[in-house]
């Protein structure tokens, strides 16, 4: 039974609700677990806060030419546009090194080797790209990545062999920062009705341009004005969201779903082990149900861009107290001085050229 009976007040309603056993007298009195009088996402309130305004402002490097956003172009033949035939990274910087480049590099030649996409350059020769497009990119802040490498240009047929050499694209953009609220009081996210793509029918190991399952996700959560959709898989388990791997914490442990629940390996979500380790925090594997969120005291998602992002509610659910929790805040913190330091250590720029290159 709800702490608010059968019936809720009218201010309450459609206000989300959490379930408890136990203070029913003292329930409605208690703020932190209602929704009405927070402020909810509105397609008006920017989920990021916009450092770029011009989507065109960023350099464009294809097949190691480098211009600017507004003049940069691919073939229409090209089977990444025709198709979505090809693969990706996302990766942003952190003191104007790339954070976790050979992880995101690895699992770009592994999603390009399930497509049967050859590599057209060395590890270092992609350093090298990189290096050149970020180069002018927002001098003085840090930069967000993007590295594409699609089956290249070819007749309109499914056939490999029509394309022969694929095209490398390196997109350099000022990184968008997160809004203060959002780390300060948290984001709502939905449970999205789309369910996210069988292992027996695309394999979720391979991060492909092809992204409409995430794409129609997210816009269950914009029309629901929700920060992030989470994905069940077609066993009814949670998997992930549209754009972030999900974890929960329940009695001080932090747990994610397992990788045969059909998700993404998220580079950020392997590094975060590391940061759980570090602080003695457990953070394990285990299957999750929607029924799980009943009983979890935290929330949150994880993405390159994003790192660690608080959720206090799951539609018209409210998660632990409604706030950020604490083990949350521990790890973002934690997780943000050793991203600092990682980038620095393992930095491919370091390797090709000098400091100055990238600064």
């Amino acid at each position: 039974m709800s702490c608010y009976g059968t019936l809720s007040p009218p201010e309450f309603a459609g206000a989300p609700q959490r379930r408890t056993t136990a203070h029913h007298d003292t329930c409605l009195a208690d703020t932190r677990l209602t929704w009405h009088n927070r402020a909810r996402p509105t397609r008006r309130t920017p989920r990021f806060q916009d450092t770029t305004r011009n989507p065109m402002d960023a350099t464009v490097n294809i097949n190691g030419v480098v211009s600017r956003g507004e003049h940069a172009v691919i073939s229409v033949f090209d089977h990444g546009f025709l198709y979505g035939d090809g693969v990706y990274e996302t990766l942003r910087t952190y003191d104007r090194h790339p954070f976790l480049f050979e992880p995101h590099l690895d699992r770009l030649r592994a999603s390009a080797r399930r497509l049967a996409i050859a590599v057209p350059v060395t590890d270092q020769e992609l350093a090298d790209r990189v290096q050149d497009t970020m180069r002018t990119v927002n001098p003085e802040g840090e930069v967000t990545l993007r590295i594409l490498i699609t089956r290249g240009i070819g007749d309109l047929s499914y056939d490999p062999a029509v394309c022969p050499d694929p095209t490398l694209v390196v997109i350099a953009r000022p990184l968008p920062e997160l809004a203060e609220p959002v780390t300060r009081e948290g984001v709502r996210l939905v449970q999205a009705q789309v369910v996210r793509n069988s292992p027996e029918s695309v394999d979720p190991s391979i991060k492909s341009n092809n992204l409409l399952n995430n794409v129609l996700a997210m816009q269950e959560a914009v029309r629901e004005d929700a920060f992030e959709a989470i994905l069940l898989n077609h066993r009814g388990e949670l998997a992930e969201c549209s754009q972030s791997n999900l974890f929960v914490v329940r009695d001080g442990e932090v747990l994610t779903p397992p990788r045969d629940a059909g998700l993404l390996r998220g580079v950020t979500r392997e590094f975060l082990f590391e940061v759980g380790a570090d602080l003695g925090v457990t953070i394990r594997e285990a299957v999750l149900r929607p029924s799980d969120l009943d009983t979890v005291d935290e929330l949150f998602v994880t993405s390159t861009n994003r790192e660690i992002v608080p959720a206090v509610a799951v539609g018209d659910q409210i998660i632990g107290s409604g706030r950020p929790g604490p083990v949350t805040l521990r790890l973002l913190a934690r997780f943000r001085e050793l991203a600092v330091a990682h980038a620095h250590e393992s930095s491919p720029l370091a390797k090709s050229g000098s400091p100055s290159a990238v600064g």
